[in-house]
């Protein structure tokens, strides 16, 4: 089954030690706001989304290895990224499972996007690191002809 297709991947235990040093500067945060800005800003950093590389690079969508996916640099599957992303945020300590939702809506109407939700103070953001690239900002994402 895809990376967090249908349901969310187990986080796992062992982390590359790159990935554990970033978590570390996470659980410095200052709230839950500042913890989701700061993963969002270094996510949005390392990856991006492509469209043709979506299609060209589609079985990709199939790894399961945390650390063969951590090691890429620049494209991966918004599910890849969003996958990333829920580590990081639950291994910082200020999120749990219960405050992370997975969505989906259609790019240019025809192409399923996957992007999360966040809770925070009761509140859901949208969050769309993949979407970025795009000109998609924090608090929305990937829709229609957006």
């Amino acid at each position: 089954m895809p990376l967090d297709l249908f349901k969310k991947t187990s986080i796992p235990e062992q982390l590359p030690c790159e990935m554990q040093g970033i978590i570390v500067e996470l659980k410095k945060s200052s709230d839950k706001e500042d913890c989701l800005g700061r993963a969002y800003e270094i996510l949005s950093k390392k990856y991006r989304g492509y469209r043709v590389k979506t299609y060209t690079k589609f079985f990709d969508i199939f790894s399961k290895d945390t650390a063969k996916i951590w090691q890429k640099n620049v494209f991966l599957h918004c599910t890849n990224i969003n996958y990333i992303m829920r580590i990081l945020l639950i291994k910082s300590g200020y999120f749990n499972e219960d405050e992370i939702k997975i969505k989906w809506a259609f790019v240019w109407c025809i192409s399923p996007h996957q992007y999360l939700q966040v809770k925070i103070n009761n509140h859901w953001i949208n969050i769309d690191i993949w979407g970025n690239t795009f000109g998609i900002k924090f608090g929305d994402y990937a829709h229609g002809f957006h």
